[in-house]
């Protein structure tokens, strides 16, 4: 394989090709035009079938985050010695060293020594080349994904009761359904195209009933015909209550259950207690509000339900999505259109990697790796002796293993366990006590870099050709619209290339073939793996997919297949369905005097994971531009903060600083904090350093969804506040030291005139004179353009201006008054009269927040227009907010609920 092959030319004529966007498992079409190597515009496929051209605010601005500069990881990096910065290489040289270091490590230690975690952002293409990778060559079941954060609760639940891995509904069914059953997923926010669909669907059928079961009270649960805001983690004893109700009222199917599944009777048994009264002791809702969605349930004639992380991320999340499938065993309600227990997948190809094994507990196909036979299957369509019999690590226990000493080397690919793994600080611990960490990365500001002893630059969408599948089996074919940049090349060719460098030393005399000449090949390959399996796309390649486009597996006879399980047939030793008897456990950590808040976390409408990719676009970042702890009114009062007070944070882990805002949509004794702000963004080691590892026994999936927290006033007095409008990357690498050297500090990338970094700091007191002259330096404020200092009283009040008088970066110390108007006037608005009347905080105004991402609409507009007269339609055709991707419109609609009380 050719390091320079299959790259697409930088030509000036104008191109459009069809692609899928790289975020969610909705797996959206879009057509991506490019020209002379830039991305021009992206779009949505009017012709895919999961989206049908249209997408959220995230999918719209793909094009922003398109980056070829030094927020990109361009080169090949070495780091010659511990301590000792990344030096650029030729990345001939550190593909070498890659193999190299890794067959030593495998000489002296052994092969389970090495461990790999990979990502749910990769292809399938790259994922079934780091599998024969891993297993096939190096010989080690360790190969785990961030989807074991993600999905894997969802795959062991439907194993335990469906047989396999195969979400069994599809996204028609969502026009079909007259009862929709939503778990543990704000899908306003997580899923909106899907979102938007069943949005419509009910407006078309009012009939239809929603029933949010969720401990906040969010867009998606606004939608809800009911919403049951359950305690935390209390999932379980809520379903098992609904399924005592649908045994006493008689709303089961006999005979579905007598024909088609195994072990009701002691499920049966086990609920007998679950009485509506004794859950809603447990989950802290109405026992009548329990009777009553059962009854909807099981008196629909088709009952859809959709779940996420609400039920995976749990130390009991696979119990949860058990007792969840249980309903719909019980009633029959699968297999038929608009009803069936279907997991809404969280990275766009987490089921794909799952197809190929990318995950410890499986291998390719559907496979088991305890399974011998199995096993067998997949050596002799690898061409190798044999797989590895000792069970792999999975994330939590690679990375614990690691911190022990007994995994020497980590392979980190498309993935940030530095910002997105629970309990940072022993993950920290484990990278830095790793004797090769190696890093392929395409987005230079991830976390993770920081511990990379070697660094490949990979290639990222829109520059990679393969495929990828979404969360109703829908295979897609990804197209590389540009070429990648510098050095950078697809994952797959990188792992091959490694592949074959250690194969020469590991087994010279019997190298497993990865000379691969192009995706298509490794495609070709794979697709086998799947050859009389319950997922059977043998017959897929490109040409058909190019030809038929996006399908669904199981694909046979030339076409694909929508729902699973119409037949009552399943893929078990018996071909029943199994009910499980599980019990309800609750949340791995108790509140409790010292603790006694619970604390969840989640995701933002704009924003995705670590902030890679999002944080590059400027439409992105304007809705929420920095991590704030929600709590409900009544405990910002019983903990004596005041909105926007900086409160300090603690679990039994570690601690943060962040400010607080009012949710009324909280119940009291409930927090909320966003997932997506790791080290690079804020002090100590992020959201994450409050989150707990502890796991699902079954699928080893940690509880990232809840934490007992306490939280107090923080009571700095002394604060800061600086921008730099300088978009790069060396930009921010002159702010981020500053993160460690305060209990509070954000840096976080701003939309203000087109980009750059706005840092906040506060203290106890404040800094000695000679810390405040290096402040200003990293900001390039030493000699300023304007600037007025009272170095008495330890105030800095700086700004420098461009030749066109605007500012290009200011500082303020001490006295901060002036940090609203400075950022007005940064993002464009008007000069203040004076610098004088702007330094003394005269000319200071509140910054109004964008709330419609896609057409940049703010909430003072949308307000100045309610108090014109205007409704939400009015709104929508006089100022165009909602008219994108429609994820703002339950806040616009909450603003004109706000905006016309206040007018009464």
């Amino acid at each position: 394989m050719s390091m320079s092959a299959k790259r697409i030319p930088l030509v000036d004529e104008r191109r459009s090709v069809a692609s899928v966007c790289c975020y969610c498992g909705t797996g959206c079409g879009v057509q991506v035009t490019a020209e002379a190597g830039r991305v021009v515009s992206v779009v949505g496929d009017a012709h895919h079938p999961a989206n049908f051209g249209q997408l959220c605010s995230k999918g719209r601005a793909l094009g922003d985050t398109v980056r070829h500069d030094n927020r990109r990881v361009l080169q090949a990096m070495l780091r010659p010695a511990r301590g000792a910065a990344l030096q650029p290489v030729e990345r001939e040289l550190a593909i070498s060293q890659v193999a190299d270091r890794l067959a030593g490590i495998i000489e002296r230690h052994g092969p389970d020594a090495v461990g790999f975690y990979l990502s749910g952002q990769l292809l399938t293409e790259d994922y079934a080349v780091f599998n024969k990778l891993a297993r096939g060559l190096v010989g080690t079941n360790n190969l785990d994904t961030n989807s074991r954060l993600c999905m894997s609760s969802a795959v062991t639940g439907y194993k335990q009761t469906l047989g396999a891995d195969a979400p069994p509904a599809c996204y028609d069914d969502l026009d079909h359904a007259d009862c929709v059953l939503i778990a543990g997923s704000n899908m306003a926010y997580a899923h909106p195209v899907l979102f938007r669909r069943l949005e419509a669907a009910k407006a078309r059928r009012p009939q239809m009933r929603v029933i949010v079961i969720d401990p906040r009270r969010t867009d998606t649960a606004h939608l809800a015909d009911l919403h049951l805001a359950i305690a935390p983690g209390s999932d379980v004893a809520l379903f098992h209550a609904m399924l005592n109700v649908l045994i006493w009222e008689g709303w089961v199917d006999n005979d579905y259950i007598a024909r088609h599944t195994e072990g009701f009777a002691a499920l049966k048994a086990r609920v007998h207690e679950f009485t509506p009264k004794a859950a809603a002791d447990v989950c802290g809702v109405p026992a009548d509000d329990i009777v009553q969605a059962a009854r909807w349930f099981g008196q629909a004639g088709a009952a859809l339900s959709l779940y996420t992380m609400g039920l995976n991320q749990s130390s009991s999340g696979t119990a949860k999505n058990v007792a969840l499938i249980h309903l719909h065993l019980a009633t029959g309600q699968i297999g038929k259109p608009g009803a069936g227990p279907f997991s809404l997948t969280g990275q766009p190809n987490a089921m794909g990697g799952r197809e190929a094994g990318g995950m410890a507990t499986l291998l390719p196909g559907h496979r088991d790796p305890a399974n011998a036979d199995h096993r067998a299957e997949v050596a002799a369509l690898w061409g190798v002796a044999g797989l590895p019999v000792q069970p792999g690590l999975t994330a939590i226990e690679l990375f614990d293993a690691a911190a022990t000493g007994k995994v020497k080397a980590l392979w980190i690919a498309a993935t940030n366990p530095a910002s997105s793994l629970p309990d940072q600080a022993k993950v920290r611990a484990a990278l830095e006590r790793a004797e090769l960490v190696i890093v392929q990365e395409a987005f230079a500001d991830i976390e993770t870099l920081a511990f990379a002893d070697i660094v490949l630059p990979a290639a990222t969408w829109p520059e990679k050709d393969g495929t990828q599948t979404n969360s109703e089996r829908r295979i897609s074919r990804v197209r590389a619209a540009i070429a990648p940049p510098g050095d950078a090349l697809p994952d797959w060719q990188l792992a091959a290339a490694v592949a074959q460098k250690l194969a020469a030393r590991l087994a010279p005399t019997q190298i497993t073939n990865f000379a691969y000449a192009s995706p298509a090949d490794v495609f070709a390959e794979h697709v086998a793996t799947t050859a009389g399996r319950d997922l059977d796309y043998s017959a897929l390649d490109y040409a058909t997919l190019d030809q038929l486009g996006p399908q669904q597996w199981p694909f046979r006879a030339g076409q694909g297949t929508s729902r699973l399980y119409g037949d009552g047939h399943f893929p078990t030793a018996n071909g029943r369905a199994r009910f499980v008897d599980v019990g309800y456990q609750p949340v791995a950590e108790a509140t409790s005097a010292h603790y006694p808040i619970h604390l969840t976390t989640g995701r933002l409408r704009d924003h995705w994971h670590t902030l890679a990719r999002t944080g590059l676009a400027p439409a992105l970042i304007r809705h929420v531009e920095e991590p704030v702890l929600s709590l409900h009114p009544a405990d910002l009062a019983r903990y004596r903060l005041a909105e926007g007070e900086l409160a300090r944070i603690k679990s039994r882990r570690g601690s943060l600083v962040l400010p607080v805002v009012a949710d009324d949509q909280l119940k009291p004794g409930l927090a909320f904090l966003p997932m997506h702000w790791g080290r690079a963004f804020v002090a100590s080691e992020g959201v994450n350093a409050l989150t707990l590892p502890a796991f699902d026994p079954h699928s080893k999936q940690p509880e990232l969804k809840h934490t007992a927290i306490a939280i107090a006033p923080a009571k700095l007095g002394w604060q800061a506040i600086g921008w730099l409008g300088e978009p790069t990357a060396e930009a921010r690498q002159r702010l981020l030291p500053w993160l460690q050297r305060f209990p509070y500090a954000v840096l976080v990338p701003v939309a203000e005139a087109g980009g750059g970094w706005r840092l906040r700091l506060a203290a106890d007191t404040a800094p000695a004179l000679a810390a405040l002259a290096e402040l200003a330096q990293s900001l390039g404020l030493s000699q300023p353009d304007a600037a007025l200092d009272d170095p008495a009283r330890s105030v800095l009040r700086r700004l420098n201006l461009s030749d066109a008088g605007r500012p290009t970066a200011w500082l303020l110390c001490t006295d901060t008054r002036a940090a609203t108007a400075l950022a007005q006037w940064s993002d464009g608005g008007t000069a203040p009269i004076s610098l004088a009347s702007l330094f003394s905080g005269r000319a200071a105004a509140r910054i109004s927040r964008v709330v419609c991402a896609c057409i940049g609409v703010r909430e003072d507009a949308i307000c100045q227009g309610v108090d014109r007269g205007l409704d939400v339609s009015g709104l929508k055709a006089e100022l165009g907010c909602g008219t994108g991707c429609g994820s703002c419109l339950r806040e616009i609609a909450g603003l004109v609920e706000r905006q016309q009380s206040l007018t009464h």
